[in-house]
């Protein structure tokens, strides 16, 4: 018999006793005799008997499992997420189920049903990046299923949620191009209804602004991928003069553009300088090094899961107090964004 197979109606055959007797040695119940307990547990360990979790979970409407929804596994900052998430979650007895929207829209909508219908106890989230319409979520929240979203949020509910101060980091980066003496800084900004695309926005045109070049103001969007930043570099280099800086809203996007411009001969940073945003690894190894802002993606997905943990444990769910959390970035400046001449 193979491992996971064998049942307590199994164990109670072999013993001669009811499958409820065999259940409650198991779980050590005072009204079975120690010699009982100790035939029934020893059995079940020569068997490799392991409890049915699926029945367990029927019967508790509990299956102590977290669906995680992200928009992309393949970028550094979304698996650090989820091994922040997944290390809270053990810490606290939980497993963890992951699906990817791959920034599609439709395809998140299917995955929050997979998950509902898997009877996940409550959802970690961070947004596509085509979602514009948030009723999917509505409805959990509305059928009362506990949620924290994380980078990527949705603005409409009062949900537990978990950020990198947007703003700031973008204000950051956009000051360090005007401190570098740049004057005309293009920023290329992400989808209009995202979170991060309207923070970061909002960060680069505040340092414009402080810095007296608000008429420079210049905004253009991009897809949140190399593919995305490579297609928005072709835009740039049909300008008739390109741009002295470039603040990409995340790193996939910085790199494409760096690709895209090695290839037409446009040289980083002497021609056009360059940050971008997430510190993906990869940033450090292209040649020049891409500055960019860091993101503590592990932090965030441990403090995330924290937070839905104690909303999960939580004695009083109705009344539990969501809580809006934000962490610091972190300024990394590296050959691209540096002035040379």
């Amino acid at each position: 018999m193979l491992p996971g197979q064998v049942t307590i109606k199994d164990i109670a055959r072999e013993l001669n006793i009811s499958p409820s007797t065999v259940s409650r040695a198991l779980k050590d119940h005072p009204d079975i005799s120690p010699k009982t307990k100790k035939a029934v547990v020893a059995l079940a360990k020569e068997l490799n008997y392991q409890p049915n979790t699926i029945a367990s979970a029927l019967r508790s409407s509990k299956t102590n499992t977290i669906g995680v929804m992200i928009p992309q596994i393949v970028h550094h900052f979304f698996s650090s997420t989820i091994s922040g998430i997944e290390d809270a979650a053990r810490e606290q007895g939980y497993n963890i189920l992951i699906c990817q929207s791959n920034e599609k829209y439709d395809r998140e909508v299917a995955n929050a049903g997979i998950l509902y219908s898997s009877r996940v106890d409550g959802f970690l989230i961070s947004i596509s990046s085509e979602t514009n319409d948030y009723s999917h979520f509505e409805s959990l929240y509305e059928r009362g299923v506990p949620m924290v979203f994380f980078d990527r949020v949705c603005p409409s509910l009062p949900t537990g949620k978990v950020v990198v101060d947007d703003f700031e980091g973008a204000k950051n980066a956009t000051k360090h191009l005007i401190d570098q003496k740049f004057t005309k800084i293009l920023h290329v900004s992400g989808p209009e209804k995202l979170s991060i695309s309207k923070n970061r926005e909002d960060g680069y045109a505040d340092a414009m602004k402080d810095g007296g070049l608000e008429n420079e103001i210049r905004i253009i969007r991009s897809e949140l991928s190399v593919e995305g930043g490579m297609k928005i570099a072709d835009e740039i280099l049909k300008l008739p003069h390109l741009p002295e800086a470039i603040f990409a809203v995340t790193d996939p996007v910085a790199l494409g553009i760096h690709k895209r411009f090695s290839e037409r001969g446009v040289k980083i940073p002497s021609q056009v300088a360059l940050i971008g945003f997430s510190n993906e690894p990869v940033t450090q190894l292209v040649s020049p090094s891409i500055s960019t802002v860091e993101q503590p993606g592990y932090e965030m997905g441990k403090k995330a899961a924290e937070m839905l943990i104690e909303q999960l444990k939580s004695k009083d769910k109705e009344n539990f107090k969501v809580m809006e959390y934000t962490l610091p970035t972190n300024l990394i400046i590296r050959d691209s964004s540096i002035k040379t001449v």
